[in-house]
């Protein structure tokens, strides 16, 4: 049995990589949203063309990371969503609420001191991870049904 897994939230640590590392040898395809912060603001309007004003400017790049989202979230078996210390993730929180709609397997990553903002969030995911190496052992688990040695 494979997982392909999401990776879904803040792009300003290395969460992803260490993840991807860890679960090095297990049967996992990962994907996850442009990660290049530049790329992502303004692929709506390199494409599609510029825009007066920065509200319009951001939803066309937001529409256009969309349709990568969408698809990443819908192919996956597991969805994994960030939620960091930098910067309110609100398009974390809408990803992890279209995983949950689409009923896919959910485990949130945030630290502690989020618990409460984020208990809407936590309760509706199946495992609540503190540490990017949680979430390999709970794929390890899942892939193999062995525990951490």
């Amino acid at each position: 049995m494979g997982l392909t897994v999401y990776l879904s939230g803040e792009i300003h640590t290395d969460w992803r990589e260490q993840i991807i590392e860890g679960a090095q040898g297990l049967d996992v395809t990962f994907s996850a949203p442009v990660t290049d912060h530049a790329a992502s603001d303004d692929c709506g309007v390199a494409i599609l063309g510029a825009e007066d004003s920065k509200f319009w400017h951001d939803r066309k790049g937001a529409q256009v990371n969309a349709i990568r989202t969408r698809k990443g979230i819908a192919d996956a078996d597991v969805v994994v969503v960030r939620f960091g210390d930098k910067y309110k993730q609100w398009n974390a929180a809408f990803d992890a609420g279209y995983a949950a709609a689409l009923g896919k397997s959910l485990i949130i990553l945030q630290p502690a001191e989020h618990d409460h903002a984020l208990k809407e969030v936590d309760a509706a995911a199946l495992a609540v991870a503190r540490e990017p190496g949680e979430v390999v052992e709970i794929l390890r688990y899942v892939l193999t049904g062995t525990l951490p040695a």
